[in-house]
């Protein structure tokens, strides 16, 4: 269990493990695209690594770090707690060079990725069920911040 006390933070506890994923596509209606994903605290568990694997060329490795942002000075952190109005955030990054920063928020039974870019904003909603092994979502996508469409669908299961 996540010692830190920030429930923002033990939020982030459900994710923590090795899980198997399927992804669909539209851009590939018929495939199933299999990959693995490992979450993990780095030590002091203030911050989730979350590194994603496929076992499909056209669909990128990537490595994201959770946790809350905004705290950027050592000697302050002993005993700190991160500021009331801070958010998860999530700092993606992938093997074609892309990196961005989502807002992210988890419970019990869902969990939710954005962000607002003009021309290309982004969600990912997911419903987390099974007692948190199953968690089955859908990426969005709008180009004119007014409309979305469908992007990638995926599905995680958790590994025993």
């Amino acid at each position: 269990m996540n010692m830190t006390p920030d429930p923002r933070l033990q939020s982030l506890d459900r994710l923590v493990g090795t899980w198997v994923t399927e992804a669909r596509h539209p851009a590939m209606p018929d495939a199933v695209v299999d990959g693995t994903v490992v979450m993990e605290w780095l030590e002091g568990e203030r911050f989730l690594i979350h590194r994603a694997r496929s076992d499909h060329p056209d669909f990128p490795d990537s490595i994201s770090i959770i946790g809350i942002t905004g705290m950027d000075r050592a000697d302050s952190l002993a005993d700190a707690s991160p500021p009331a109005d801070a958010r998860l955030k999530m700092h993606y990054h992938d093997s074609r060079g892309v990196a961005r920063e989502y807002d992210m928020e988890i419970d019990e039974t869902s969990w939710r990725i954005w962000r607002n870019a003009p021309g290309f904003s982004q969600r990912y909603t997911a419903t987390v069920t099974d007692g948190g092994d199953t968690i089955a979502g859908r990426w969005q996508l709008s180009r004119d911040d007014l409309h979305w469409d469908d992007d990638l669908e995926i599905t995680y299961r958790r590994r025993r």
